[in-house]
């Protein structure tokens, strides 16, 4: 009976013993090649998510912690031989499978990335093909990054590959179609500051906004503001766009004009302020320009804020020196009244120069009508030959007159100089030019309906652009034709 039940037990012994299964006995899917995965899977044709696909062929093997340790070494030793240092890798689950680590390295490779790109973030590798980097991509292409430039976009922020497209990435683009970013335009956006996609909806983005749109900055205005310069997202307020407002208000300009300059030049918030903000105001004092020009000087101009000044102001400085004979002080009243000089080429100021020296103006009568009007060395000379001749040939006025009132060159033949003039000859009325040209249309009209001259001012005070303001005289050039911006800036003038 003993021998029997023994027998028995050896029998059920040998039935309940589970069998030892090979490591690969579990059927599986076969690996693809990366260029049907890109074919296939990293498309926005399909309506359906690339998220939803099959799973890799990693499901369904399992390790003991034996034969996971071998195989995280094969696995190593294939990543060395690549040139990849896997040294970053040692917290990060590797694939079960040399085949699964070599199609995520050749479907890297095959969207542009090098192998020096993936040492550069290599948890890239901690990503599977279908379930992280197919989903991702196929969305960041559908939104309007370019097939050809994804492996930059993945180059330049790598960590795109870890996100969720339903949980992070679709509520941030939400939300920037929220801000009136154009839908063409995104992919723009994101090639230019990918790290937008990590950022919070609740954290800097908003507040930055929040406060340009309380400074006087229209809603607007704020999609454009991101399109040209989405960097705006990710500063924050306390820190970066707060103390650079709070300067620029002290210096004389009030937040509404400070608003009208960052809607259309939004990349001056990227100034910085202590290193180069208050440096280049501080060399612009040094240089002899009043205080109190200052905020005239920065309406008109804002990049004046970013440039590198010292070097600039030093060389033009010099040069007008030497071949304009002025002098610094007023090369300072030049500055003061037409910033832009200081991003001037000279071969572009000495051309304007050299005609009206050609003319028989004199070096020290040129001096002064630069100083007087900056805008003269701006100008086109083939524009100004037209009103030369005009003056000579047709007004027949002695040059002395434009040494007087350089501003005549600013102004429009065909629009203002011949339809004026005209009405001044069928009158019979001989007057300066100041006296007919510096009025906008309407004052124009009322002195011609008078019988008498008015007494003129000391000088007309050349601002920006063509546009006059006379001393003590409310009245000035009409503001038809003219944006806000310019009409803003030019008002910041008596400041």
């Amino acid at each position: 009976m003993a021998a029997v039940l023994r027998k028995t037990g050896q029998l059920n012994s040998r039935i309940c013993k589970t069998p030892k299964i090979p490591f690969f006995a579990f059927p599986l899917k076969p690996l693809q090649n990366p260029n049907e995965l890109l074919r296939e899977s990293f498309s926005t044709k399909s309506s359906n998510f690339p998220e939803y696909e099959m799973p890799t062929v990693t499901w369904g093997v399992i390790q003991g912690r034996k034969e996971k340790l071998v195989s995280r070494v094969i696995i190593c030793d294939y990543m060395k031989s690549l040139g990849i240092v896997p040294d970053e890798l040692e917290e990060l689950e590797l694939p079960s499978t040399v085949e699964v680590m070599r199609e995520r390295v050749e479907f890297l490779q095959k969207i542009g990335l090098t192998i020096d790109d993936i040492n550069e973030y290599p948890l890239m590798l901690g990503c599977s093909v279908r379930k992280n980097m197919v989903p991702v991509l196929g969305y960041l292409e559908k939104i309007g990054i370019p097939r050809a430039r994804m492996g930059e976009f993945v180059k330049n922020y790598p960590q795109c590959l870890h996100v969720s497209v339903v949980v992070e990435l679709a509520p941030v683009i939400k939300f920037l179609r929220g801000l009136d970013v154009e839908k063409q335009d995104m992919g723009y956006v994101l090639m230019k500051y990918p790290e937008l996609l990590g950022f919070k909806l609740e954290g800097t983005m908003s507040t930055s906004v929040a406060y340009l749109v309380s400074i006087g900055v229209n809603p607007r205005d704020i999609g454009p503001m991101v399109t040209q310069y989405p960097y705006i997202l990710g500063m924050r307020v306390g820190t970066m766009i707060k103390p650079l407002v709070d300067y620029l208000v002290s210096l004389g300009l009030p937040k509404k004009i400070l608003a009208r300059m960052f809607e259309k030049r939004a990349y001056i918030l990227g100034y910085d302020l202590e290193e180069t903000v208050k440096p280049n105001v501080d060399c612009l004092l040094s240089f002899g320009i009043k205080k109190e020009a200052l905020a005239s000087i920065i309406a008109q101009y804002p990049q004046i804020l970013g440039l590198p000044l010292k070097a600039k102001l030093s060389s033009q400085q010099y040069f007008f020196n030497l071949k304009l004979k002025i002098d610094p002080d007023g090369f300072a009243r030049v500055i003061e009244r037409m910033p832009q000089i200081v991003s001037l080429k000279q071969n572009v100021i000495m051309k304007p120069v050299d005609f009206l020296l050609g003319r028989g103006i004199a070096s020290a009568d040129m001096a002064k009508m630069v100083v007087k009007c900056p805008q003269l060395i701006a100008l086109q000379v083939g524009l100004m030959k037209n009103s030369y001749y005009y003056f000579k040939s047709e007004m027949g006025r002695p040059v002395k007159e434009l040494v007087e009132f350089p501003e005549y060159f600013t102004y429009s033949l065909e629009s203002r100089i011949k339809p004026r003039y005209q009405r001044l000859q069928s009158r019979g009325i001989r007057c300066s030019l100041a006296w007919f040209l510096n009025c906008s249309d309407q004052r124009f009209e009322e002195r011609l309906q008078g019988a008498y001259i008015e007494a003129e001012s000391s000088g007309p005070s050349f601002t920006v652009g063509g546009k006059l303001e006379l001393p003590g005289n409310n009245d000035v050039v009409s503001e038809e034709d003219e944006s806000d911006d310019e009409i803003l800036y030019r008002r910041t003038v008596s400041l």
